[in-house]
């Protein structure tokens, strides 16, 4: 059993910065012992989509088009931690967003064995 814990969500201007951090716990629970982690995020109204995710502890990563370039995925993996660092906040950023990690699969391809709770980004214009 994984568990998936994120922090660092709260409420910023646009422009701003924030950095969330996703800590995985359990037997299995080891960043580098996960193919894939990384980040999804889902506004009101709208369906959960991909943000970024990283492969092989951080060997590959990889980024939805609508972030490419403001944020960026990293791995401690001492500390079983994946953190997204989000610069040049906007407000169509505003969501809650996830931490996943699978065992086995790409991110952007299943849908993630594991999960975290989720954790609040607003982005005020």
């Amino acid at each position: 059993q994984v568990q998936l814990v994120e922090s660092g969500g709260g409420l910023v201007q646009a422009g701003d910065s924030l950095r969330l951090s996703c800590a995985a716990s359990g037997r299995s629970g080891r960043t580098f012992s996960m193919y894939a982690m990384g980040w999804f995020r889902q506004a009101p109204g709208k369906e959960r989509e991909f943000v970024a995710e990283t492969v092989w502890s951080g060997s590959l990563r990889y980024y939805a088009d609508s972030v490419k370039g403001r944020f960026t995925i990293s791995t401690d993996n001492a500390k079983n931690t994946v953190y997204l660092q989000m610069n040049s906040l906007k407000p169509e950023d505003t969501a809650v967003y996830y931490c996943a990690a699978d065992a086995s699969n790409d991110l952007r391809f299943v849908i993630p064995g594991y999960w975290g709770q989720g954790t609040q980004v607003t982005v005020s214009s």
